[in-house]
């Protein structure tokens, strides 16, 4: 079985239906297709910032349902956390230098260690990072 972890862009475009990310995560079966506690966490984070910057009850209304959205969609995948192993990955990645944003590196490394393909549209970021396989479904 073949692993496809999405990235938190690509997530979102699949939550909102993104007719190609759609139509590609279709194509198999849903216990192949994951996320991690990394996007968790920035999805969740976004939602906490919605929630302290709304002036109203019509935008906090409208950021607890969106919260609620997430938190459902998020409920129907499996998420992969930061293991040790990946902790030692991302420490051994840093010595390197790799010129990548901290939590893409740690989601990379999430990736690496469940075997999976890297869903992503953020190539310029990731193909740094050696071993990891990226797979752009917003492509046709």
């Amino acid at each position: 079985m073949s692993l496809f972890l999405f990235d938190t862009d690509l997530l979102t475009l699949n939550s909102k239906g993104h007719p190609n990310v759609r139509a590609r995560a279709a194509a198999h079966e849903p216990e192949e297709l994951v996320t991690s506690v990394l996007t968790v966490e920035e999805l969740l984070t976004g939602w906490y910032t919605v929630l302290r910057q709304a002036k109203n009850d019509q935008q906090l209304v409208a950021a607890y349902d969106g919260m609620t959205f997430t938190m459902e969609f998020l409920s129907r995948m499996r998420i992969v956390s930061f293991s040790q192993d990946a902790a030692i990955r991302f420490t051994a990645f840093r010595k390197a230098r790799l010129k990548i944003k901290t939590t893409d590196l740690r989601i990379a490394c999430v990736a690496l260690e469940v075997g999976a393909k890297l869903v992503t549209r953020n190539r310029a970021d990731f193909e740094v990072v050696p071993g990891l396989e990226l797979e752009d479904w917003t492509i046709p």
